[in-house]
């Protein structure tokens, strides 16, 4: 097993006051990297919104290029990039070793949690912006939005692997083979966790004995994450203690391991610890004959 990268001694998620105190000149400052990393399910273009209008200072990352490796039936369709390549991809956005990441989309972070979960699981300072593209606290900290490009100079970021003691294979959430008392939580909106209508995906359903927590019910109307006591009184109910994750009990996934990224986070903001992802989520598990339940 791989050693555990050292915790990030940021929070998970930081407010635009946050930005405001830490980062010299706003976020442009040396050491701090704005991140926009929209992208949509529906086939809309994230990069194409990002011209449109970004918070000053913010790179886009492009989570299809950096953020995930090649789609297949035995990994999912999003699953997690080589070291190398989210390395260079890092790099080439001017994020090295010493930077500070800060990210936002305009769903909530429930699609930037991705980038903030893979930066934080190797040791990285990195966190979501609470609120996001549309909190008028944050419209209000960067003046505006800006459809300037922006071009930071390369920078090193050395490739390290994935933890393995924060990742789960099929077999760790599989019902005949996960261990006796591993809560799965399923972070896909509830009509899907249902298997209500057609998926995106092979077959329809979820993984027997998965507990529904959809990320987007982590957000309140406003777009800012719920308070830590209502996302600890939310993820108890699905079986999820401080005990829990940190015997490794706790395992998140969703439809291909993104948004399972912002039930994480809010485990962490919630103080309950760090629980492990299935990357390849319900596309890996839905490429199977194992079995599925529907309903709720």
């Amino acid at each position: 097993m791989n050693p555990s990268p050292s915790l990030p001694k940021i929070p998970p998620v930081v407010d635009a006051a946050w930005l405001t105190a830490h980062a010299p000149g706003g976020a442009g400052g040396p050491h701090v990297v704005l991140a926009d990393v929209r992208w949509y399910l529906n086939g809309d273009d994230g990069r194409e919104k990002y011209a449109e209008g970004h918070l000053p200072g913010a790179v886009y990352v492009d989570l299809d290029a950096w953020l995930a490796g090649a789609s297949s039936p035995e990994h999912g369709r999003h699953p997690l990039p080589s070291p190398a390549v989210f390395a260079r991809g890092m790099g080439s956005l001017g994020i090295g070793d010493a930077t500070t990441v800060v990210a936002y989309d305009d769903a909530g972070g429930v699609i930037a949690a991705r980038l903030v979960w893979m930066l934080r699981a190797l040791g990285h300072e990195a966190a979501l912006l609470d609120g996001g593209y549309f909190a008028p606290e944050v419209r209000a900290w960067a003046g505006g939005v800006t459809t300037d490009v922006v071009e930071r100079a390369p920078a090193t970021f050395t490739p390290a692997p994935w933890p393995a003691n924060l990742l789960a294979a099929l077999d760790d959430v599989a019902p005949d083979t996960r261990s006796a008392g591993t809560a799965v939580v399923d972070a896909r909106p509830g009509e899907r966790f249902r298997g209500e209508g057609a998926d995106v995906d092979p077959r329809s359903g979820h993984v027997p004995g998965a507990a529904s927590v959809p990320c987007r019910e982590n957000v309140s109307p406003t777009g800012h994450l719920a308070s830590a006591d209502v996302l600890r009184k939310r993820f108890a109910a699905a079986g999820v203690t401080a005990a829990a994750v940190e015997a490794g009990d706790v395992v998140a996934m969703c439809g291909s391991g993104v948004t399972a990224c912002h039930d994480l986070l809010a485990i962490e903001h919630a103080g309950l610890g760090r629980a492990r992802l299935f990357p390849g989520s319900w596309s890996r598990y839905a490429a199977t004959d194992l079995p599925l339940a529907t309903g709720a």
